[in-house]
């Protein structure tokens, strides 16, 4: 059976769980969230996997993490491992290219992979985002400029942005 290996992450918002298996990071949880919400989650992606309580093996995802929510690090090099359907996938990488601190619309993500017209399924595929801030939806706003939707609330997308705006 394969494992998912579990830590917590504390920072300025609480704490969220963080979970890797042996090829990478593959989630990370809503702020404060129970581990249910894990549980939940892993079922389709990760059925079958166990999990494991491991500090060691999520060391390098911690460090990477506490540097950026201390305004260290603007750029993460960690490995992940997500699982997705191809459209989710081409949407998640096309998020790995937004540079920090900036922002863009669902439209543009839509243009970016090539399907202009799926604005409303991009935006399925990032709230089903596993990784936040590491695959940055959080730089995802409304046409209008507004925050909108958001996985780990708009509370946490805000933080998320003036972070990166400071």
């Amino acid at each position: 059976m394969d494992i998912l290996y579990v830590d917590t992450l504390t920072y300025a918002q609480g704490n969220m769980y963080i979970v890797a298996s042996d090829e990478g990071l593959v989630y990370i949880g809503t702020p404060n969230a129970p581990f249910e919400e894990v549980e939940v989650w892993a079922k389709k992606p990760f059925k079958g996997y166990r999990f494991e309580e491991n500090k060691e093996k999520l060391q390098q995802y911690v460090k990477q993490l506490k540097a950026y929510f201390n305004k260290e690090l603007t750029k993460f090099d960690v490995p992940i491992h997500v699982k997705g359907t191809p459209f989710q996938l081409a949407v998640w990488e096309a998020l790995k290219g937004l540079p920090y601190g900036t922002t863009t619309t669902y439209s543009d993500i839509a243009h970016r992979i090539g399907n202009p017209k799926a604005v409303r399924a991009v935006g399925s595929a990032i709230g089903a985002n596993p990784i936040l801030a590491i695959i940055p939806c959080h730089r995802v706003i409304g046409k209008d400029g507004k925050l909108t939707g958001f996985r780990s609330g708009l509370a946490m997308k805000e933080f998320l942005l003036e972070l990166e705006r400071a």
